[in-house]
């Protein structure tokens, strides 16, 4: 499956943004889905993951109650609503998938837990 991640762009803080990954090759409805971010000079983290039915979700402490991950597996999409943001949110967003799941389980916020990754998406939040 091949991923597309789009909607970064520059935003004020207290914005909002929502990123989406459209998939191509394969229908997502058979991956668990998930969102990570690198900020500058830093490692990739974990951001929210989703189950394959959607109606399972994780998130780290760090966006919980500001972002809300979502997928469309009609339109072979996941996405990312981001609100508010805030400085500390800049960093490439990537999305990934995972087939290592089961239908209603969330996958896991390790990298290791994804097998296919996008290009990733800029966020850039100014103070």
């Amino acid at each position: 499956v091949q991923l597309q991640a789009s909607g970064g762009g520059l935003v004020q803080a207290g914005g909002s943004l929502r990123l989406s990954c459209a998939a191509s090759g394969r229908r997502i409805s058979k991956y668990g889905m998930g969102w990570f971010r690198q900020a500058p000079g830093k490692e990739r983290d974990f951001v929210a993951s989703i189950s394959m039915r959607g109606f399972e979700t994780q998130y780290a402490d760090s966006v919980k109650g500001r972002f809300t991950i979502s997928r469309d597996n009609a339109r072979n999409t996941i996405y990312l609503q981001m609100s508010p943001l805030n400085p500390e949110d800049t960093a490439v967003y990537y999305c990934a998938a995972t087939s290592r799941t089961g239908w209603a389980e969330v996958p896991s916020q390790i990298q290791g837990g994804f097998d296919y990754w996008g290009q990733g998406t800029l966020v850039t939040v100014s103070s």
